[in-house]
C-alpha cells in the first residue's frame, strides 16, 4: 500500500494532504524518512511526528449541514485568528476523520468527512464525475440566453470551459431568482465564477445533493454518522 493511501486511511489527511506531509519529512517507515511513493507493509512500523501509527483502521463516515463561516480544513493554524473549522460540528467521540472535497467559507450544504480514503478518492476524482447539485440564489431575472450558456458550459479563465450542466430555474420573482445547478466536476470556486460570466453574482450558494444523497432532516451545523445502506451507496456511485 503506498505510504499516501496509508496515511489517508489513518485519518491523518487525505492523499493530497498525506503526500505534502510526506514531503515535510514528518513521516517515517521503520525509522526511516518516508518519501512520496514509498510502500507500506503490514509488518512496518510507521510514524508520524514521532508517534506511531497502527495498522488496524476503523472506517467512520459523517454527514454534515455545513453552516457558512467556517472552512473545510481539519484546522486553521495558518491564521493569526484561527477560523471555526468543519471538525467543530463532529460529535466529541469521533475518530480522526477529514473533509471529503470543500465548500468555502461562505458556502454551506451537505459534506462528507471519513478516514476511508479509497471512497474520499472515488468521490473527488475528476473522472468519477459524481453529480452534485447545489442551490444557488441571485440577484433579478435570469434570461433564457443567460441560463443556455450556463447549461452549455461557460469559460470561466482563458482557456478553461466549464462542462455542461443542469440548470433549472426552482422560485423567482423580480428581486431574486433561485436555481438548482447539477454538476459533474468540481473547479475552484466554479459556480460562482460560473454565474460571475453570465452577470448574476451569486448572493446564496448551498449543495445540497451528492448524487441521491441529500440534507434531510440535518439543520445547519448538524452532523450524523451515515448508514451502511448510505455508504454503500456512495461507494457505487
Amino acid at each position: 500500500m503506498r505510504i499516501n493511501k496509508f496515511l489517508a486511511e489513518q485519518g491523518v489527511a487525505s492523499r493530497r494532504g498525506a503526500d505534502e506531509i510526506v514531503a515535510e519529512g514528518r513521516v517515517t517507515i521503520n525509522g526511516k524518512t518516508a518519501k512520496a511513493g514509498d510502500n507500506v507493509q503490514p509488518s512496518d512500523s510507521v510514524a508520524l511526528d514521532g508517534k506511531l501509527l497502527s495498522h488496524k483502521v476503523k472506517y467512520e463516515y459523517y454527514l454534515l449541514n455545513k453552516p457558512k463561516g467556517c472552512v473545510c480544513t481539519v484546522s486553521d493554524e495558518k491564521t493569526e485568528r484561527p477560523r471555526k473549522t468543519v471538525m467543530d460540528f463532529l460529535p466529541p467521540n469521533a475518530g480522526r476523520v477529514f473533509p471529503v472535497g470543500r465548500l468555502d467559507y461562505d458556502t454551506e450544504g451537505l459534506l462528507i468527512l471519513t478516514n476511508d480514503g479509497d471512497l474520499s478518492y472515488r468521490l473527488t476524482a475528476p473522472q468519477s464525475e459524481i453529480p452534485k447539485t447545489y442551490l444557488v440564489k441571485v440577484e433579478g431575472a435570469v434570461t433564457p440566453v443567460q441560463l443556455n450558456r450556463l447549461r452549455s458550459g461557460v469559460e470561466i479563465e482563458r482557456g478553461v470551459v466549464t462542462k455542461k450542466c443542469r440548470v433549472v430555474v426552482v422560485d423567482t420573482d423580480k428581486s431574486y431568482t433561485k436555481l438548482h445547478v447539477t454538476l459533474t466536476e468540481g473547479k475552484n470556486h466554479e459556480i460562482r465564477r460560473m454565474f460571475e460570466v453570465v452577470g448574476k453574482p451569486v448572493t446564496f450558494l448551498k449543495r445540497i445533493k451528492l448524487g441521491d444523497l441529500t440534507l434531510a432532516g440535518l439543520d445547519r451545523g448538524e452532523c450524523r454518522r451515515l448508514s451502511q445502506e448510505e455508504v454503500f451507496y456512495l461507494k457505487n456511485l
